[in-house]
């Protein structure tokens, strides 16, 4: 059995969402001519509002460009730092 639910991007969806938060049509005649269900836009509506906020935070986009391989290398090395403590501690250094 075949996935019937359309995929659509980031790009379609902020499109949608905008020209539903400008209210030139209702979301009825919205999804018909888009070709997507009244409660998907009203979804997408509801997020774009909801994170338009983060788009002008700066802290925001500072933690928003790291790196998970970076993240990932900084714990590891803190385990690394713990366990050479550790061992130092018994041996006595």
């Amino acid at each position: 059995m075949s996935d019937k639910r359309k995929k659509h991007g980031a790009e379609f969806k902020a499109k949608v969402a905008l020209a539903a938060i400008k209210n030139e049509e209702t979301t009825a005649e919205l999804a018909q001519r888009c070709g997507v269900h009244p409660t998907m836009i009203s979804a997408w509506k509801r997020s774009l509002l909801e994170g338009a906020s983060e788009i002008f935070d700066k802290q925001q986009k500072s933690k928003k460009k790291i790196d998970p391989k970076i993240d990932e290398l900084h714990r590891q090395i803190g385990q690394l730092k713990v366990e050479n403590d550790f061992l130092a501690r018994k041996l006595g250094y």
